[in-house]
């Protein structure tokens, strides 16, 4: 008697000098030793109980084959399409039991069972044409040689092959609740939160598993290996199999790689010309995202754009198999952006502006007379904020600001400005502008370079502190406050506090220390010097200077944290 799988293996192996173990469930039904790998090209063994990874060409069906030795045995067939439809069928051939030569009891030459189960066309079991992952299954399958058919026709593509015949015990693939939709539990310009019932495969069978959400704009996803496709650069998201065992050097060039380097590296490679290669084409970059996020079954997607529609879908993944399962997707459009309003600037008025982080603000400036030109006082309260203006919707100015600066602008009768203000992206924006076309004083307070306020270590005392700044030649008032902070004060704090556009009627009044008034038409020395009394030993104070302009504008100089001295 010749064995059923002998014949399986003279059916479908060419001989050769090297040899490889095919993986199997059972090892004493599939000893089987293969000595030429090149004959996965055209067809393959499938393991039973192992999924497979494997390639198509466009328009070159592939056959896998597999044996089912006893009659009911049960059967599941699982083929996962990933980048592209495919065509594929299932059909089983009878294998010869036993011949014999004119009753001689001698079996008929191999060669010639090989060639009798060629030619016999089999019964077509299932077929299926489409993009879906799908299975057949059969819980008493005869004893055959099974062969399965697939083909692309639209392009190259991967696709994954699991096959077992102990569907029952395997469960390779995590199970999905009774109700597998995924929901969107709320909604907002930039964020959309998803939730989903949990898998049985953790929640019952105690098995690890892992959810991973995918984020697009163009279609719901029905398998993880269609997203992987997808993210990958080119079509080659799995690893190329090596030229000469299972690609031709045309056929491996089609993965990126160039052929002539490939030949150099293997000698036994034929060159080709490159008229014989495959087209080799670069897909474009999708707009895609894959966020895995453990044993959750809750998430909030964030940093979406308004008003556009996102599709959403997840997947759960067994941790020990790697093997993945599709909730059903679901899709939402995100709000609209609220509708910027475009704020009146009043000539000579000053305005205060907030700007959120990357945020924007529109304003508009129409003059109410012809005018020759028009100047922009802007104070940059907390971080730099960029400016752009535009006349009659000719850019004029586009520049990034910080402290107080001024901009003056060649003017036209009856122009319209319209200034764009957008947040920096580290943080919130506070600025106070003002548009004029009659500048006579200046709004604000003129600074000088430097706003630090600088205190002396060696004048300390216990109940003291010795502190300086800059001033500038225009005579302006400045007030100093005091306030008592914890030692811990740190810069982070402080930076909190480093609002410039607070004026001093922010302030307590028992926090102030005195106001005076300074300058020099010497900038060299424009310095002026202050001792705070009154303070109590080895206490931490956050000093801070106002320096407020003729039109009653303030800015403030950068905050100090003085200590007073503990022991005197």
């Amino acid at each position: 008697m010749v064995p059923l799988h002998w014949c399986l293996l003279w059916l479908l192996l060419p001989l050769s000098s090297r040899t490889q173990k095919l993986p199997t469930r059972d090892e004493e039904l599939f000893q089987m030793q293969i000595r030429d790998k090149a004959f996965f090209h055209d067809s393959s063994v499938i393991p039973d109980g192992a999924e497979i990874s494997s390639y198509l060409f466009r328009d070159t069906p592939k056959r896998y084959f597999f044996v089912v030795e006893e009659d009911n045995t049960p059967l599941s067939v699982t083929v996962t399409p990933c980048d592209a439809p495919l065509e594929w069928k299932l059909s089983l051939q009878e294998l010869p039991e036993e011949a014999s030569g004119e009753g001689s009891g001698d079996p008929e030459p191999l060669e010639e069972q090989r060639q009798q189960i060629i030619n016999e066309k089999g019964t077509e079991l299932f077929s299926y044409k489409g993009n879906d992952v799908e299975y057949f299954i059969s819980s008493s399958s005869p004893s055959g040689l099974y062969q399965l058919e697939l083909l692309s026709t639209e392009k190259d593509t991967h696709f994954k092959v699991y096959a077992t015949t102990t569907p029952e015990s395997d469960q390779p693939y995590p199970e999905l609740p009774y109700d597998p939709r995924v929901d969107v539990t709320s909604l907002g310009r930039t964020t959309v939160t998803l939730a989903w019932k949990p898998s049985p495969t953790a929640s019952l069978l105690k098995q690890p598993i892992q959810y991973c959400v995918v984020i697009n704009k163009e279609h719901n996803f029905k398998s993880l290996c269609a997203v992987e496709a997808k993210l990958s650069a080119d079509d080659a998201f799995m690893m190329a199999p090596k030229p000469g065992l299972d690609f031709s050097p045309f056929d491996f060039a089609h993965f990126g790689f160039p052929s002539d380097n490939l030949g150099k590296e293997r000698s036994f490679l034929t060159k080709h010309s490159p008229k014989l290669g495959r087209h080799v084409y670069s897909r474009p970059k999708v707009d895609i995202q894959k966020i895995c996020i453990g044993n959750k079954n809750i998430f909030t997607v964030s940093d979406l754009k308004p008003d556009t529609q996102y599709y959403f879908d997840v997947f759960v993944a067994n941790s020990n198999s790697n093997m993945s399962t599709a909730y059903v997707g679901t899709f939402a459009r995100t709000k609209e952006e609220a509708k910027q309003k475009t704020v009146e600037l009043k000539d000579g008025k000053v305005t205060g502006v907030f700007v959120t982080r990357k945020g924007a603000k529109f304003l508009r400036f129409a003059p109410v007379s012809s005018h020759q030109k028009v100047t922009f006082f802007i104070h940059s309260c907390l971080d730099a904020i960029q400016i752009q203006v535009r006349r009659d919707g000719k850019l004029l100015l586009s520049q990034t600001v910080e402290g107080i600066r001024q901009f003056q602008l060649r003017g036209k009768p009856k122009a319209k400005y319209l200034i764009r203000l957008k947040g920096h992206k580290k943080g919130a924006s506070m600025l106070k502008i003002l548009a004029t076309t009659r500048p006579s004083k200046q709004p604000f307070p003129s600074l000088p370079e430097d706003t630090r306020i600088k205190a002396f270590d060696k004048l300390r005392t216990c109940s003291s502190a010795t502190v300086a700044w800059l001033g500038t030649q225009e005579r302006n008032k400045f007030c100093i406050y005091k306030r008592e902070v914890d030692d811990n004060y740190n810069e982070d704090q402080k930076k909190r506090e480093q609002n410039q556009c607070l004026g001093p009627d922010t302030r307590r009044k028992s926090e102030k220390v005195l106001c005076k008034y300074f300058h020099s038409q010497n900038l060299q020395k424009a310095v002026t010097t202050e001792t705070i009394k009154g303070l109590l030993p080895g206490k931490s104070y956050l000093l801070d200077v106002y320096v407020i302009g003729h039109g009653g504008h303030s800015v403030k100089y950068q905050s100090k944290v003085v200590k007073t001295r503990k022991f005197c």
